[in-house]
């Protein structure tokens, strides 16, 4: 039985090695040259010093609420929606400042986790 066993498993072997042709794989389609990776960014417009209030409303897809200041420097906040987990939405919070009608800087305010109070 043991003979009948080591003559089947070189068989198989010796059947698994023999080939009719070379070995080797599909060759792949031709495929369109990929896109920069700025362009699969889902913000792929930033916030640029010097922008007007509308051209960064735009940037970020939100519209701009006024915070405070006088015409021509005000602050204004963005609320961008950014999904979460799935059971909780996230609103990250976005700080712009504008001087002289131009953007001269932002910040991000994550604000507290209201969860671990």
């Amino acid at each position: 039985m043991k003979r009948f066993r080591l003559g089947a498993a070189c068989l198989l072997i010796a059947a698994c090695g023999i080939s009719n042709g070379p070995a080797g794989a599909d060759p792949l389609p031709p495929s369109l040259p990929s896109p920069p990776f700025t362009a699969t960014l889902s913000n792929n417009m930033p916030l640029v010093f010097g922008m007007d209030p509308a051209s960064a409303a735009n940037s970020l897809q939100t519209p701009l609420t006024y915070v405070s200041g006088r015409p021509g420097n005000e602050i204004y906040l963005a609320l961008r929606e950014v999904g979460g987990s799935g059971f909780f939405d996230r609103r990250d919070r976005l700080y712009l400042q504008f001087r002289h009608g131009r953007l001269t800087g932002w910040k991000g305010d994550w604000g507290r986790n209201w969860m671990w109070r």
